[in-house]
């Protein structure tokens, strides 16, 4: 597996929001900490940054390599450096819970906020090196199969779709038995994708776990790269979301960042096979061509 790279500053607030379901109540504080005012804390020590959250300097390391930094001086210079951005004027996070009593134009200045975020914390947050792989384990592969349950198969059945325009063999399954009875047939040369935003849904790490035990490259991609996902994974991909809300759960936040990836690996996968996929994606378009056009104009 190639070497994870730490998340640029742009990108900690939303690993802090992703990453801290899965925390301890110490390692939670220490993460809001740094988020919440990473000026005041660039500035501490680890034994400072310790007695500000009432925790450890074990709990500040620990939390640190939680987000994705090798110890908390790698942490602390990615501090100073966001704290740099948002002295330069970056506009500061707002909520966006959407009440009962909200109007429906505020629903939509409230949504478009969130999704633009979530898209910008994923953009911010992508692994590349773990992407470049991916991407070129797609590009070389004999046969593709994308795992999903719920709002996950949907972007399951669209990043297959794709793929299929551009003359790849891809199949979406989220029937837990097929998935499982195809995995069985993977073998190496071969990719599984498994899409789940919580990192734990057993309907797709079953078939992804066979997958891998056989050979096939595996490809995570998830909000919680630390879930047990991760085990049966190559490579991993992680995605953001906004906070849920009542009215608004995280599958529906989800599924937006999940759809940029596949977005990613889609474009990624077509420029590397050009020369078969423009043409391929060409007679996709020629053969569907006459069901757009009005039947009084044939």
């Amino acid at each position: 597996m190639p070497p994870k790279t730490p998340p640029p500053p742009a990108a900690l607030a939303a690993k802090v929001r992703t990453m801290a379901p899965s925390m301890t109540r110490s390692m939670q504080r220490v993460a809001e900490a740094v988020a919440g005012d990473p000026a005041a804390c660039a500035a501490l020590t680890v034994t400072g940054l310790a007695a500000l959250t009432g925790t450890s300097e074990a709990t500040v390391v620990r939390t640190s390599r939680l987000l994705g930094y090798q110890g908390y001086r790698d942490l602390r210079l990615a501090l100073a450096a966001l704290a740099a951005q948002q002295a330069a004027g970056r506009a500061p996070a707002v909520t966006a819970d959407i009440a009962v009593d909200d109007t429906i134009s505020d629903v939509v200045a409230k949504l478009a906020h969130e999704e633009a975020q979530c898209l910008a914390d994923t953009a911010a947050g992508l692994d590349i090196t773990q992407l470049e792989a991916a991407v070129t384990a797609l590009a070389g592969a004999r046969r593709i199969d994308v795992y999903g349950i719920g709002a996950s198969s949907l972007v399951g059945q669209d990043l297959a779709q794709k793929l299929l325009r551009i003359g790849l063999i891809a199949h979406a399954h989220s029937d837990t038995h097929l998935a499982v009875t195809n995995a069985v047939q993977l073998r190496s040369g071969d990719v599984a994708i498994a899409i789940t935003h919580s990192g734990r849904t057993v309907d797709v790490i079953e078939p992804l776990r066979v997958a891998f035990d056989n050979g096939a490259t595996t490809i995570a991609i998830t909000g919680r790269p630390d879930g047990e996902i991760a085990q049966c994974a190559d490579h991993i991909l992680t995605t953001s979301t906004s906070r849920e809300s009542e009215l608004r759960p995280a599958a529906m936040s989800s599924r937006t960042s999940q759809l940029l990836v596949v977005d990613c690996l889609f474009i990624g996968v077509a420029q590397r096979t050009y020369e078969t996929a423009a043409p391929a994606l060409s007679a996709s378009y020629e053969a569907l061509a006459h069901r757009h056009t009005p039947r009084s104009q044939r």
